[in-house]
């Protein structure tokens, strides 16, 4: 008669089971705090704008920003990402840059923990600098910010300055929010 392996009956119906539900909470468990982050906005304080006006490539270059952090933050294992989309047409009806409440108020309806908003500021075509702001919904705390200035003002630099922005200064704050209790 040929031997049979017995594996023991805990193992079949009990611990296999309970290990597959932990191992595929564990992506949602490890998600501690919530983030939306809603686009940059410019302002633009340098003489080209004021003669000028918008200059369209700026403008398109803003919309690189916000999924650039966006992708950083997601990477990150303590963190979520909120889409920013159900909300994404009252977000553009309001200034954030100049109402962090207006912000907070959509990252409540959107569920996040913390919510992220950001502007690059024009000083010259030379010298920008890249600013963001994390607030807690909870509170309305702010507890990240950070800036970066760039020299140069193409999509290669604004991307890398909110790279940098993210890993050189936000990611350490949202880092220390997350070890709060």
């Amino acid at each position: 008669m040929p031997r049979r392996n017995k594996i023991p009956m805990r193992v079949q119906g009990g611990t296999i089971p309970v290990l597959c539900a932990v191992l595929f909470a564990w992506p949602v468990a490890a998600a501690e705090k919530t983030v939306a982050v809603f686009d940059f906005e410019l302002i633009d304080t340098s003489l080209e704008g004021e003669l000028n006006g918008v200059d369209p490539r700026q403008t398109q270059r803003l919309t690189l920003l916000a999924p650039k952090l966006r992708a950083d933050i997601d990477a990150e294992p303590e963190l979520g990402l909120v889409d920013t989309g159900p909300v994404a047409a009252r977000a553009k009806e309001q200034a954030l840059l100049k109402c962090e409440r207006c912000a907070i108020d959509l990252g409540r309806d959107l569920g996040a923990d913390i919510v992220v908003t950001g502007t690059v500021q024009k000083v010259s075509n030379l010298i920008l600098n890249i600013n963001a702001y994390g607030h807690e919904v909870a509170t309305g705390k702010l507890v990240a910010q950070g800036s970066a200035d760039i020299r140069g003002n193409n999509d290669e630099m604004w991307v890398r300055g909110v790279a940098a922005l993210w890993r050189n200064t936000l990611k350490k704050q949202f880092q220390a929010v997350e070890a709060a209790p």
